[in-house]
């Protein structure tokens, strides 16, 4: 069985049991990304640990922010009318912070990351219509004055769809 780390988040707090860096932690996410819906007996058999160690742990790592417990739609299975990576880059004087919270605040956008490279922000947004992915654009990249450019990326097959929490190598 593993033992639990302490580890200090940036804001000073300690994760205590929901340490990142746990194996068993690791090893009851692998398990969770599978299967968010897997009871904790069921989790519990396969760890070799109690079923009480498997609900302390991801109540933990649920309180910490570390684990969310979400379903997943793929949207090239749903095949909505419009879905679109985009990518933005943010016009002087705003950041993409603003911009971030500004496009958060909409449905159609699913996802926003501050990125580096060529553009500022990379964003999801899917829609039921094309017609409303144009307004989104039209109203919401073309119109806005905190917005330069922005490149739109139809996605044409997904080959995989899961964010996977990757060990860190420490030597």
């Amino acid at each position: 069985m593993a033992s639990a780390t302490a580890t200090t988040i940036s804001d000073g707090k300690s994760l205590g049991i929901a340490s990142p860096e746990d194996d068993l932690n690791q090893e009851i996410i692998k398990l969770l990304q599978e299967d968010g819906r897997m009871p904790y007996k069921d989790v519990a058999r396969a760890l070799d640990v109690s079923e009480g160690t498997i609900r302390n742990r991801v109540q933990s790592m649920k309180q910490s922010g570390l684990l969310k417990i979400v379903a997943l739609a793929d949207p090239m299975v749903i095949r909505y009318k419009a879905d679109a990576m985009i990518g933005i880059k943010i016009a002087s004087p705003s950041t993409p912070r603003k911009v971030a919270e500004r496009l958060a605040e909409f449905p159609e956008v699913v996802y926003v990351i501050w990125v580096s490279g060529r553009f500022d922000l990379l964003i999801e947004v899917v829609c039921e219509t094309t017609e409303a992915f144009q307004y989104f654009l039209e109203t919401q990249c073309f119109k806005s004055e905190d917005i330069d450019q922005i490149e739109v990326m139809s996605g044409i097959e997904m080959f995989k769809n899961q964010f996977l929490l990757k060990r860190q190598n420490n030597g």
